[in-house]
């Protein structure tokens, strides 16, 4: 900035400034306003005061605005953006686990079932999942070949399915299936009682099903969060089996389902379905659908950019626009408070001298030689405290 709010202050002081110069620390801008030294001593404490205290204020103002902004966003978009619905992509990068799940503009709708309405949400279900899978190792199954396979996730397969799918015998720790296929072990419900001693059960058999096809089926298993079992793992038909998937060691199942409101195909299938509301069947096709991502989940959360704010039409300049507006408020936030406390910080040469100087005016028991006293101990300390402090932190981010 070419101005400080201590030049404003100043003039209503009826100070005269002598020069102003601009200046970059530690990569934070900077500005100085010099005036007359005279000057300045005749006025009285609380005066110097409020011209060293301005840019502070200042400073703490700006804060507050750009809180104050951030918090009524969602109202000033409303009406244009959906705020708190469903997060929306806005980036994905190459080496995200889902570049090749999702794309820009594709909405997140649920995590293993549960709805997703906000960036926070996704990110706390996702642990919440992460600690539910690998954080509890009493239910568990150690299946040969296949490692550790949570038991809790089920799918209710139909038993002639089961017949249909390749059987894999374990032998010799190895076993695999086909790339398309997953490897699928049954969970009998007399297994239920024998996990509370923490031994795990091996089992000599599992099966080859299409992921894509059993995912459509009912959920079965207490690891479901968004299902209510009734205190049972056996909600399944007689004709149904429970069979849970078998990922590898530290991996974890979960499903995500997401939207595409803003797909060309989607749009088409839209302005069909207003002639012709049988076409509506083929939208969920067309506009998103449910897959499986087996890894770790929290870096696969982490990896794409998310935004909770969708646009009310489909209109891809204006997709980043809130995104843009939170980052310019958050960072002008954070500049705002960091300079408020570093000229506030007793340190030589910033506006914490100055106004450490003109405070320890007020106080009448300390003679003039105690006071400079006072104030060089604490400014040395600040300064020592603070290029200690600047180092660590320095350090750590680094």
């Amino acid at each position: 900035m070419l101005w400080r709010p201590q030049g404003l202050i100043a003039t209503s002081e009826c100070l005269q400034m002598e020069y102003v110069a601009v200046f970059v620390a530690f990569l934070f801008p900077g500005a100085l306003v010099a005036f007359d030294s005279e000057s300045l001593q005749q006025l009285s404490c609380f005066a110097a005061l409020r011209i060293y205290c301005a840019g502070i204020w200042h400073n703490a103002v700006c804060c507050a605005a750009c809180g104050f902004a951030l918090l009524l966003l969602p109202f000033i978009l409303f009406p244009f953006y959906v705020h708190g619905d469903s997060p929306m992509v806005l980036g994905v990068p190459s080496t995200s686990p889902l570049s090749g799940y999702l794309s820009p503009g594709d909405v997140i709708v649920s995590v293993d079932g549960v709805p997703i309405h906000n960036v926070q949400e996704w990110i706390e279900m996702t642990s919440l999942i992460n600690q539910l899978a690998l954080g509890d190792r009493n239910h568990s199954i150690d299946v040969p070949g296949f490692g550790t396979a949570n038991r809790r996730k089920g799918y209710c397969v139909p038993n002639s399915m089961m017949e249909e799918s390749k059987q894999i015998i374990i032998a010799d720790s190895q076993s695999s299936c086909p790339n398309d296929l997953t490897a699928f072990t049954t969970v009998p419900c007399a297994y239920s009682s024998m996990l509370g001693d923490g031994h795990p059960i091996r089992i000599e058999k599992a099966h080859c099903l299409n992921a894509k096809d059993v995912i459509k089926l009912n959920k079965c298993g207490d690891g479901w969060a968004a299902i209510i079992t009734n205190g049972s793992n056996c909600i399944c038909s007689e004709d149904e089996s429970c069979s849970s998937p078998i990922p590898m060691p530290g991996l974890v199942w979960v499903e995500v389902t997401y939207s595409r409101p803003y797909s060309l195909e989607c749009l088409r299938v839209r302005r069909k379905s207003f002639v012709d509301p049988r076409t509506s069947e083929g939208m969920e096709s067309n506009c998103g659908g449910t897959f499986v991502f087996v890894g770790d989940i929290i870096f696969m959360a982490r990896s794409v950019q998310l935004t909770a704010y969708r646009p009310r039409w489909a209109f891809p300049l204006v997709t980043y626009l809130p995104h843009v507006l939170e980052r310019i408020l958050i960072c002008t936030f954070q500049v705002s408070l960091t300079l408020a406390l570093l000229n506030g910080l007793p340190v030589y040469f910033l506006d914490g001298e100055s106004i450490l100087e003109s405070t320890l005016c007020h106080f009448a028991f300390l003679c003039q030689r105690k006071r400079r006293k006072v104030l060089q101990v604490c400014l040395l300390m600040g300064t020592l405290i603070s290029v200690l402090a600047f180092f660590r932190i320095a350090l750590y981010t680094l």
